[in-house]
């Protein structure tokens, strides 16, 4: 029976009235009607679109959560790039990007916008007419993943604008400190692994499959550029027509601009669907951007400021440094853009980010703290690594108690004593480390750090092997080792198994259920049920990673496995020459090291542990659980391979994607990486702050990159993985 219309007309009624009050909350900051109206408003709506089924609409605000679980995460082409930007870190570097910005252009001052740089993950939401048809993270700049269902999730990301206008904006998911910290306690609560801060918190949630945890995670957005524009007539304030598309590649968000060469944006000439110029509503600047998006619903951050010359622009970045910690969210810096469209047309772009736009990167914030303690951890290759115990300070955003300390030469380099004030930071905003000592406040009473000799965990030998830093405990059967490789047998880059973090580590090999890695496999949920905070349904979901980690492949096993020297990047050469684990467990060193970058070292490492008996059992018990032992060649004709038989090393910070992203670009095009410089090098490619790889790439003659030329040569826009804010 179809609905009467007096219901279609109320169901109406209802979305434009709560798609009103989310913006005034959202987006104005400034509701009209109290919490209890609101959700008296939607609880009619719902009842409503239970008792007709058909009135349901995807832009409902009812429809935030209910899609069903995703098997994988389609692959999305950006209508247009999301690039990078280029970085400054003080006063100087700022001046010297307003010099060449009003040289290029020939004027004696520009215009600047400065706004915060929202550490979060970058995302795309496409609107049709005014409703929301897709959300896409950055990917590479060129094509993102479709989490459209989980962006809906977000109670600040508008389903339905305020004007029925074709658009693309750019944004940065975020997750407030408190929400953070509130989520991290939860899941300490429930023995899950702690989320290191709040934009890997951010990452994780945006890209679960099952939108219905997304919607547990208290995310937010803010809307900070517009990629593509098209305002139909009657949509723009004055009545007028307006296509303001970025047809080919332009755009205004900041970070995500391709150029000129790549098609007219909101500051050029061309347009997109529809006809060009007729009205009054097109963006003239960046600031004019900002207000439009605010204006048809997008919440966008209020601390933006338009300033008059270079100088504004860096008095701006040092209120901003010394306050970024009074934000309820986190920033890591200022992105400053030409305001002006025209100006930013004429200036164009490099290979990987806009002559227009620099970010302006905060210096890593240091704090004073106490040393209480200094204890060792045992990893899972037995290295014996000493840790501080610090008084809790609060440094770049969060709690910290802890700070590793490296070896023992470590210590004694920069005289680390217990019961010393140290200063401290985060090293990039994220693992702390002890800067120096602060000499001036001993008092006679620290005492030196002596390296344990035996294990803390086992009783074992601590023994340093002659010309290494890190001594190591030599029993094999060490119960700390045992953890700390299931750790790193189950992490996303080995087997990826989802919920078994350290705490669950730790309860398996203390209740003796897991002696080695083969042993998760043998798990029954009768088991896993009686472990302290693990129910029926967390059990079932580890069993079910557990299943479906036994495809991951031979180089994510032989990775996982941990054999020492055996990298991300030398596993994956080796199963790419061997082809199954039975063919490199059978090779001797000298077929090894016939292996391109694998040295002599390296092999002698993977036939010790071959000859292992203990390690065999573990491999054969592997297989019997059916976890596979093969590597699959590339289905023949998948795609261009320009870079087939080529090898890279990767030294230094890339400023525009992280290693990862490097190695799987290379990797996707045919290449193959490596950690280490030969002969068989083809190509260095070098970021900021190069280690001892570009010398030896020096003295044998290897073709060294700069991060601009690589990308050229993999022909990717490149970019942060968090696109531009």
């Amino acid at each position: 029976m179809a609905a009467p219309e007096e219901v279609v007309k109320r169901v109406e009624q209802l979305r434009e009235l709560i798609h009103y009050h989310n913006y005034r909350y959202f987006t104005l900051d400034d509701p009209e009607i109290s919490d209890a109206e609101y959700d008296q408003l939607m609880r009619e709506l719902i009842r409503l679109e239970e008792a007709y089924p058909e009135l349901v609409t995807p832009d409902s605000p009812t429809q935030r959560v209910g899609a069903a679980p995703l098997e994988a995460f389609k692959t999305v082409q950006h209508r247009t790039p999301m690039m990078s930007l280029s970085n400054a870190f003080d006063r100087e570097e700022l001046e010297a990007f307003d010099a060449r910005v009003r040289k290029a252009l020939g004027v004696d001052a520009v215009e600047y916008v400065a706004e915060l740089k929202i550490d979060g993950v970058a995302v795309s939401l496409s609107y049709e007419e005014g409703r929301l048809v897709r959300g896409a993270t950055r990917g590479d700049g060129e094509r993102g993943e479709d989490v459209t269902q989980n962006l809906k999730t977000i109670a600040s990301v508008p389903l339905r604008l305020l004007r029925p206008v074709t658009i693309d904006v750019r944004g940065e998911v975020y997750m407030p400190r408190e929400a953070f910290e509130e989520l991290n306690r939860r899941r300490e609560a429930e023995g899950q692994p702690l989320f290191a801060n709040p934009r890997n918190a951010s990452a994780g949630s945006l890209r679960q499959l099952d939108p219905r945890i997304t919607a547990e995670r208290p995310l937010d957005i803010f809307c900070y550029g517009i990629g593509y524009l098209e305002i139909p007539s009657g949509a723009a304030p004055d009545g007028g027509a307006e296509a303001a598309g970025a047809a080919a590649g332009a755009d205004t968000a900041g970070a995500d601009r391709a150029g000129p060469a790549a098609g007219a944006g909101l500051g050029g000439t061309g347009a997109g669907p529809g006809p060009a110029g007729a009205g009054g509503a097109r963006p003239a600047t960046h600031k004019e951007a900002l207000e439009l998006l605010r204006e048809l619903g997008f919440k966008v951050n209020p601390h933006w400021r338009l300033c008059r010359g270079i100088g504004e622009v860096i008095e701006y970045c040092r209120h901003w440094t010394e306050q970024r910690r009074s934000l309820p969210y986190e920033i890591d810096g200022v992105v400053v853009k030409v305001n002006r469209f025209d100006y930013q047309e004429r200036l164009g772009v490099t290979a990987k980010s806009p002559r227009w736009a620099i970010a302006y990167k905060f210096p890593a914030e240091q704090v004073t703290t106490v040393v209480r303690d200094i204890v060792v951890n045992v990893g899972r290759t037995g290295a014996i690594t000493p840790m501080a115990i610090l008084d809790p300070v609060r440094v770049a955003g969060t709690t910290v108690s802890r700070a590793t300390l490296h070896n023992e030469d470590y210590i004694r380099q920069k005289d680390i004593r217990i019961g010393d004030t140290v200063v401290i930071q985060k090293a990039g905003d994220i693992i702390p480390e002890v800067v120096r000592v602060v000499e001036s406040q001993r008092t006679g009473a620290e005492r030196p750090f002596e390296m344990p000799k035996a294990c803390p965990a086992c009783g074992g030998a601590v023994v340093r092997p002659e010309g290494e830093a890190v001594a190591r405990c030599v029993n094999a059967s060490c119960p700390a080792q045992l953890v700390e490789g299931i750790i790193h047998f189950a992490s996303r880059d080995a087997m990826d198994i989802e919920g078994l973090g350290p705490a669950l580590a730790a309860a398996l090999v203390e209740k003796g259920l897991v002696s080695n890695v083969a042993d998760l496999y043998s798990l029954t949920k009768e088991q896993l049920v009686q472990l302290e905070r693990m129910g029926e349904k967390s059990a079932s979901n580890l069993l079910a990673a557990l299943e479906a980690s036994k495809g991951r492949g031979l180089a994510r096993v032989l990775y996982a496995l941990g054999i020492r020297h055996v990298g991300e990047g030398t596993a994956a050469e080796l199963a790419a020459h061997f082809g199954s684990m039975d063919a490199l467990a059978r090779a001797s060193v000298d077929e090894l090291t016939a292996v391109p970058d694998i040295g002599e070292k390296i092999a002698r490492s993977i036939v010790e542990y071959f000859a292992e008996p203990r390690n065999l059992a573990v491999i054969e018990a592997l297989k019997a659980a059916g976890v596979k032992m093969t590597e699959d060649a590339p289905p023949a004709g998948e795609g261009e391979r320009p870079l087939e038989g080529k090898r890279f090393v990767i030294t230094g910070t890339l400023s525009g994607m992280t290693r990862q992203e490097a190695e799987a670009a290379i990797k996707r095009l045919g290449g193959t990486t490596s950690g280490s410089v030969s002969r068989n090098t083809d190509y260095l490619v070098v970021g900021a702050s190069p280690g001892s790889k570009l010398q030896k790439a020096l003295d044998l003659g290897v073709p060294i990159l700069d991060e601009e030329a690589f990308l050229k040569l993999i022909g990717a826009a490149g970019g942060e993985p968090d696109g531009g804010h």
